[in-house]
């Protein structure tokens, strides 16, 4: 029987956040639903899995909320439960960026449709920035996006300050998994002065469910926090698989690399591991 994988995330003012903990979690436990919801003052973030049946349950719970009831969630159909365990982690951010003063409930960038993303990022004045960190740009990104190289998304801010500035870069188009990154870092532009700031509604996630291959400007898989790894158009199921030692996702063509070494190391990994030995 299919199961169902579900990501949602709103920045909306949680004064009361950690009273949702319990009852999420009990109710979560009991539809038999898995995966992790983070809540913050800020807002709320999470991807879970289950039966159809549980995850409208919890969904409608959430909706329940004055605050909550637009909230939208991208769905895959899978066939087995990507997460073994329940986690309702209460937070200081929904998605980290280390910046206090920075709030996408006051400023953020414009939103672009899936459908008008492919003319924006073809614009030749346009700088379009991979949000995500080294390991999943790796992985896939659109055709001639700039891959900033930061290990956490901590590390962006850095980025912007080093490399970006509002008088060079006029027009700066960004993306990342499922958005919310885009969120904070199109607030962080915004806030130091970048007048023309765009982001990709429902992130890299929204455009291979809708975009089909032949139009598609992606190249390559998308990562994913959970145990599919990454996915690809249609959001169905990519060839990576995960490193047992260190975690790193690895594509067919490492695993024929001479350090991988099946449920031992991988060319991530290879030296730590001969360094502890």
């Amino acid at each position: 029987m299919n199961q169902i994988v579900a990501t949602f995330y709103k920045f909306v003012r949680l004064t009361d956040f950690e009273t949702k903990q319990k009852p999420l979690l009990e109710l979560c436990y009991q539809k038999a639903i898995k995966g992790t919801i983070l809540l913050a003052q800020e807002g709320i973030n999470g991807t879970i899995a289950g039966s159809r049946q549980g995850l409208d349950a919890v969904m409608a719970y959430l909706r329940c909320d004055p605050r909550l009831t637009d909230l939208e969630t991208k769905e895959a159909s899978i066939e087995y439960l990507p997460f073994k365990r329940t986690k309702v982690r209460l937070k200081k951010e929904i998605v980290t960026l280390g910046i206090s003063d920075i709030n996408p409930l006051e400023k953020v960038g414009t939103y672009v449709e899936y459908n008008d993303w492919n003319y924006l990022i073809s614009d030749p004045e346009i700088l379009v920035i991979d949000t995500r960190n080294n390991y999943e740009v790796e992985m896939g990104s659109f055709k001639g996006a700039i891959n900033p190289r930061t290990n956490s998304f901590r590390e962006f801010p850095n980025y912007v300050s080093q490399n970006l500035h509002p008088s060079k870069h006029k027009k700066i188009a960004m993306f990342c998994t499922g958005g919310i990154r885009c969120e904070k870092a199109t607030s962080l532009l915004v806030n130091k002065g970048f007048k023309e700031v765009y982001h990709l509604k429902g992130g890299i996630l929204k455009y291979l469910e809708k975009v089909k291959l032949e139009q598609s400007l992606w190249d390559g898989e998308c990562f994913v926090f959970d145990q599919r790894i990454a996915i690809k158009h249609n959001l169905k199921k990519g060839n990576y698989k995960m490193c047992p030692s260190c975690g790193y996702p690895l594509s067919k063509i490492k695993k024929l690399f001479s350090d991988y070494e099946e449920g031992v190391s991988c060319s991530n990994c290879i030296s730590s591991f001969i360094t502890e030995k």
